[in-house]
């Protein structure tokens, strides 16, 4: 016999179902995206936000990079929030030459700066940072390490990778920007 009652539970309970089992938003293709720094600093774009960048103004900002990775294999969190702003910005529209964008490395984050050869050296490992740094210098982004920071970790400044910038410290590179109108973001 026809039960319209169970009929519609049983429907009802079809659909709840199915949705359970739908995969979340952010494992969705084109969910995270990476659409200027290629593979690194992931972002999503909601349909609508508050506090989006002004597409026709500048931003300087220099990033004071000081903690490590939690594995010499990976790149580091930092690092990639860099590149993460940068994709935030150029996803709203503000074109690549409005970021002034400097990123200074010092303190546990200094290996980062090394060239292959002597990162393999202390690690272990390849540089996992070197394809980063790369497409940040790509996207105009000055990635500098303070030389401070090399000689407390008895880094020789010949070993830094060649598209890292020697800075004379971390503490005069991020007053001297901060006088020329940059924001300090700690990270």
């Amino acid at each position: 016999m026809f039960n319209p009652k169970s009929s519609i539970s049983g429907c009802v309970l079809a659909v709840t179902c199915a949705g359970a089992f739908a995969a979340p938003p952010s494992e969705t293709p084109d969910f995270w995206i990476t659409p200027t720094i290629a593979g690194y600093g992931k972002i999503h774009m909601p349909k609508a936000a508050a506090y989006t960048p002004a597409t026709r103004q500048h931003y300087k900002i220099v990033f004071a990079v000081t903690r490590g990775a939690q594995s010499p294999s990976q790149v580091n969190e930092s690092l990639d929030r860099v590149a993460r702003s940068v994709n935030l910005y150029v996803a709203s529209g503000v074109p690549i030459e409005n970021l002034h964008f400097t990123v200074i490395v010092s303190g546990a984050a200094t290996p980062l700066a090394l060239d292959d050869a002597h990162y393999r050296a202390k690690f272990g490992v390849s540089n996992p940072y070197l394809l980063l740094i790369d497409e940040l210098r790509r996207a105009g982004i000055d990635v500098a390490v303070c030389a401070q920071a090399l000689a407390e970790y008895d880094f020789d400044e010949e070993w830094k990778a060649q598209a890292v910038t020697l800075a004379l410290s971390g503490l005069t590179t991020a007053t001297i920007l901060e006088q020329q109108g940059y924001s300090l973001f700690p990270l």
